[in-house]
């Protein structure tokens, strides 16, 4: 009778990296080139939870990496978290019992994530988890129940910080705990070159560097709570009427699609000069990104960039899972209250602070991530 677990002599030495996500596919760039520089047996699976045809294959050759071997075009058609999840896992399941990896490697806290984490659990691979211990202890994230439940079914955990491996040790999780740093330094320093050589967007927009703000805004906690756009709104307006700086907005389409819902879509079109734009490739964020003055986000991802990068950050949430950017004094937390969000942008720009904080996600990480990975391979 056939197992439902492949058992240890079934399983192949090499490795199947997880994506499903834009932001994921960014992290994972560097430790794809690192596996590909050493030649490493190593393929990719991409679950299909951000997936259109156009925008990913444009995404993976602007950032110069190998196409997905498998791709689940059936999530997009999914709505609910669980639908969404369940689908995932069936599509990477079926890719690991055809491929039979010794280890699937999953980065972050999307339901991209956890779907790899659990197909490969429930088939005895082995789960090692990028960016693992990151805590914003907001349990009405649903990246928070991600993050936890990642954690707990993966042997090899790859912290960015000294804080995130000790959130692990107080969660008690089981598997072993390596403090690798995050591959986003090293993505950070490939693609700014990338974007500096490929992205003409401030010419295009007639953007001077250092003389606009850029915001990114598309959480679901923001986003699908009236209140809260409203807030994000006056927001803007506030900060036209004080500093006379243009504002660069690429919109999400969900977020669209949610200002076109609570209808305050047709107000920003009225605020002075407010860009508002439509998706961007990757490097054109990037060129926007690392010439902005200050960036409001509510974006995990664009902390750590924004951080790394010495802009100044303003995150639009109640909290992060990235507290060690607020520590180094590169970031502010001010939720979508328009009061304290000025006031955190007046401390940026008003102080005239200088960008000399040191960010705390260390360095050569991909490196460090791929020889733990070799290492396993080679005890198989």
């Amino acid at each position: 009778m056939k197992l439902k677990i492949l058992t240890k002599d079934e399983l192949k030495s090499k490795i199947a990296v997880i994506v499903g996500t834009r932001p994921g596919i960014i992290k994972f760039s560097p430790v794809i080139k690192e596996l590909e520089r050493r030649k490493i047996d190593f393929f990719i699976i991409h679950t299909g939870q951000h997936y259109s045809s156009n925008m990913d294959r444009a995404f993976f050759e602007d950032l110069e990496l190998p196409m997905p071997k498998y791709i689940n075009r059936r999530v997009k058609e999914c709505r609910f978290h669980g639908e969404q999840t369940a689908e995932m896992i069936k599509g990477v399941e079926k890719a690991l019992l055809k491929e039979k990896p010794y280890i699937v490697i999953v980065g972050g806290d999307a339901n991209t994530n956890l779907a790899g984490a659990i197909a490969a659990r429930k088939l005895g691979i082995m789960v090692a988890h990028m960016e693992a211990g990151l805590r914003s202890h907001d349990w009405s994230m649903p990246e928070e129940h991600n993050r936890v439940m990642i954690d707990h079914i993966s042997e090899l955990l790859f912290t960015p910080t000294e804080i995130a491996r000790r959130n692990l040790i107080e969660d008690n999780v089981k598997g072993k705990i390596f403090v690798t740093g995050n591959p986003i330094v090293d993505a950070v320093e490939l693609h700014s070159k990338l974007a500096n050589k490929k992205s003409n967007i401030l010419k295009k927009y007639s953007l001077n560097p250092k003389e606009y703000f850029l915001v990114t805004f598309h959480r679901e906690e923001n986003v699908d709570i009236e209140k809260r756009i409203q807030n994000f709104v006056e927001c803007l307006k506030s900060l036209t009427s004080k500093y006379n700086y243009p504002i660069v907005f690429p919109i999400h389409p969900r977020t669209f699609n949610r200002f076109k819902y609570f209808g305050v879509f047709e107000k920003m079109k009225k605020i002075k000069r407010l860009y508002l734009l439509e998706a961007i490739g990757y490097l054109d964020f990037q060129k926007l990104l690392c010439n902005s003055l200050l960036v409001l986000t509510d974006s995990g991802g664009v902390q750590e960039e924004a951080c790394i990068l010495k802009v100044p950050c303003v995150t639009l949430r109640e909290n992060t899972e990235r507290p060690e950017t607020v520590d180094v004094g590169a970031n502010i937390i001010a939720s979508t209250d328009p009061e304290k969000v000025i006031k955190a942008i007046e401390f940026f720009i008003g102080s005239k602070t200088k960008r000399n904080w040191q960010h705390p996600f260390g360095k050569k990480c991909a490196k460090k991530i791929v020889d733990i990975l070799v290492s396993e391979l080679e005890r198989k």
